[in-house]
């Protein structure tokens, strides 16, 4: 096998053919940028079906351009019902590396249509096969939490006892914990629970994937997400999680005894626990997220005289390099090379 050398002079070892050799994050920034600009255009105009396709066809036009052989593995949903982006599609423009590809062009379609907090275009990618496929799982129990209390939390125990494991783990008392729990009926018991330990209880209408790592991020105010969620919001997470250091530990949440035989049927044990690596096995995990409207994780898309302005988190999992980048878009010079509709 071939080798570099690193600046020091030591041989560096050449990546295996079709395994990632650069950090793809900085290719797919500028997808997840144009998805958040062609969003924009929709933010509190009731639309969310606009919002949404003007994000997906940004964003398929935009990895068409990113040098990798990429399959989505995680989608709009399956070809019959998705015409762009479906669950299987190649996307990049085929050459190595081969990697599986997870997408959420608009996470918060309702969000950014009423001009509420925390909607962003997100893409994570990792080495061919070894991102989580769902199936029929639309939904999935989760717990995500930082490097802090990567170790201390536990999906199988009650909520009480994870805020007092993460109180410890963090060095605080159980009241000054903040949990990120979506706003839905189903969550009546989970969210007495944590008042009852003294938790603080953000409920949020929609969109988990941005506070799930916003309990990765210093100052964000998000200490824990808990309850049921999306599935492929929730592997989409545990990517960025594993760039971050920090965790999270999910279990299928069949709605009917007809989904969970679906799932039996294919293969999936709905008891079974799911880790990080378990989610995103891959070591050469890249995420790339942009805010649409502005959350606790970023800002959202900021108009200007001249164009745009964007707050994206760029990560990779073997550097563990972590970047935010405020990118400043013109407009006109923009739309005369590319077909996007910008404004």
């Amino acid at each position: 096998m071939s080798e570099r050398t690193a600046a020091g002079g030591e041989p560096v070892e050449a990546a295996p053919p079709g395994a990632p050799d650069r950090n793809l994050a900085l290719d797919l920034v500028r997808v997840t940028e144009a998805a958040a600009l062609a969003a924009g255009r929709w933010i509190g105009r009731g639309d969310k079906e606009s919002a949404d396709q003007a994000a997906v066809d940004a964003m398929r036009l935009m990895l068409q351009t990113v040098t990798m052989d990429g399959l989505v593995v995680i989608g709009e949903g399956e070809k019959d019902k998705a015409p762009m982006l479906y669950n299987g599609e190649p996307v990049g423009n085929g050459r190595p590396p081969h990697v599986d590809v997870a997408v959420d062009p608009l996470e918060g379609t309702r969000l950014t249509a009423l001009g509420r907090p925390n909607a962003i275009s997100v893409v994570a990618v990792a080495e061919r096969g070894t991102v989580f496929f769902p199936g029929a799982a639309v939904y999935m129990d989760k717990i995500a939490g930082g490097p802090e209390v990567a170790d201390a939390i536990d999906i199988t125990a009650p909520p009480e006892e994870n805020v007092r494991r993460v109180a410890k783990a963090k060095g605080m008392e159980p009241e000054e914990v903040s949990v990120v729990v979506l706003d839905r009926d189903r969550h009546e018991e989970l969210i007495a629970a944590l008042r009852r330990v003294g938790a603080k209880v953000m409920l949020i209408t929609d969109g988990d994937v941005a506070p799930a790592i916003a309990a990765s991020e210093e100052g964000t105010g998000v200490d824990l997400l808990m309850g049921v969620g999306g599935t492929p919001e929730g592997v989409i997470s545990a990517a960025a999680l594993k760039c971050l250091g920090g965790a999270m530990q999910g279990r299928l949440w069949p709605r009917d005894d007809e989904e969970r035989a679906k799932l039996v049927e294919a293969g999936y044990d709905v008891d079974r626990v799911l880790s990080t690596d378990d989610l995103v096995s891959g070591q050469d995990v890249f995420v790339a997220a942009t805010g649409v409207t502005t959350g606790a994780l970023l800002q959202g898309v900021r108009y200007t005289d001249e164009g745009a302005v964007t707050d994206s988190l760029v990560m990779r999992s073997r550097s563990g390099t972590v970047r935010r980048i405020e990118a400043r878009h013109a407009f006109e010079k923009l739309m005369k090379f590319s077909t996007i509709p910008y404004r």
